[in-house]
Formats: C-alpha cells, structure tokens, sequence
C-alpha cells in the first residue's frame, strides 16, 4: 500500500538484534521476495520487541532517527510502495 507510514525493517543478514529509533513499525523478515508478511509491530512501553514471524529481536535506541537502524542495511526502502 503505497501510503503505509510505518518504516520497514528487514534481517537479511540474520543478526541477532536490530536497534532501531522508533516503537511502532513493520517487520518484513527478509527482503522480498522471500519477505514474510509485512507485520505491524508496537513496542509500546517496553523497550524491546521480538518478531513472531522471525524471532527477529528489535532494540529501541532513541540515539536513532526514525528512519535509521543499527545495522543501517536493516531498514527496507520499499521503493514499489508495497
């Protein structure tokens, strides 16, 4: 959907936690087109979440912006706007 304002993350390199800037995003798994559904993901006042398609475990560091991961190849450009 090409109006989703969630940023996207991916674990293409199988780390074993992303630290990313924000609570509230999506979880792709890994880049398509071996993606998993894009799952809507919601922190809230915990300061880690795990991904329940991946076990990907993603890490709040409010040292990010919004749009930056560590590692930084794990947020997804969904350039299609799928």
């Amino acid at each position: 959907m090409a109006d989703d304002a969630y940023a996207k993350f991916r674990n293409d390199n199988a780390v074993p936690e992303i630290r990313i800037g924000i609570k509230v995003f999506k979880c792709i798994g890994v880049s398509p087109p071996q993606d998993h559904p894009h799952i809507y993901l919601d922190m809230g006042d915990d300061g880690t979440i795990r991904c329940p398609y991946c076990a990907t475990l993603f890490r709040f560091d409010p040292r990010l912006g919004s749009g930056e991961a560590d590692p930084p190849d794990c947020l997804f450009i969904d350039e299609l706007g799928e």
